[in-house]
């Protein structure tokens, strides 16, 4: 019924029908290997670590995303986040399924949201990301981070995206294996940040999942 009295319509190239119809969503740029073996960047060849995250002390083993965070990603992530259309997150989830293996981990959890943000958007995306995956996986998807400062990264420079050491702190003892899910990877500290606290929590490796992944020229 509601969607009779307000008809969906892709949020990325305005066709009627659905808040992302099947061309965008197979149009979303694919990340192609060969890829940083560490962060997940599109490298020229095979490495350990690419120009991006060497030389930095990074807490998780991998990050892996299912889609490059172009001008059509950026609107659908914007439509789910700030926009409030929640359906959004079982489509980026569904994409992330398909373009992505399951991760062998004992659970799946989330990047906790900023107190604020949460009250504004009346919802964690990257929790409702997690949860929408760990059905489509299989898995179990379990809260075991808080943050215990805030941190709005949308506008910030890259060395105040990476001024999150200490945001994060676990509520629980983490399993040895997590796969940390949020909704965009830009510069690799917020997923770093949130690794640390599981570490400390006990967690032994931590695999970060996301949806889609700033793409730089290195």
């Amino acid at each position: 019924m509601l969607d009779l009295l307000l008809p969906q319509r892709c949020v990325v190239c305005g066709a009627g029908g659905t808040q992302l119809c099947a061309a965008c969503r197979d149009d979303l740029p694919r990340l192609e290997a060969p890829l940083c073996a560490r962060c997940g960047a599109p490298v020229a060849w095979p490495v350990e670590r690419c120009r991006e995250c060497a030389g930095r002390r990074i807490a998780f083993a991998t990050a892996r995303a299912a889609a490059g965070y172009d001008e059509a990603a950026r609107r659908l992530v914007h439509s789910w986040k700030e926009r409030g259309l929640r359906r959004l997150a079982a489509e980026t989830a569904a994409v992330v399924a398909e373009r992505l293996p399951p991760p062998d981990v004992d659970v799946m959890t989330f990047v906790p949201a900023d107190r604020t943000r949460r009250l504004e958007r009346g919802h964690n995306p990257a929790e409702r990301l997690a949860r929408e995956l760990a059905l489509l996986w299989e898995l179990p998807c379990e809260p075991l981070l808080e943050r215990v400062r805030g941190g709005r990264q949308r506008g910030a420079t890259v060395a105040e995206r990476r001024s999150v050491r200490g945001a994060f702190r676990a509520v629980t003892t983490a399993p040895h294996h997590v796969a940390l899910v949020d909704d965009v990877y830009t510069t690799g500290a917020t997923a770093s940040a949130a690794s640390t606290a599981l570490r400390a929590a006990g967690a032994r490796r931590v695999d970060v999942v996301t949806f889609a992944r700033a793409l730089r020229r290195v």
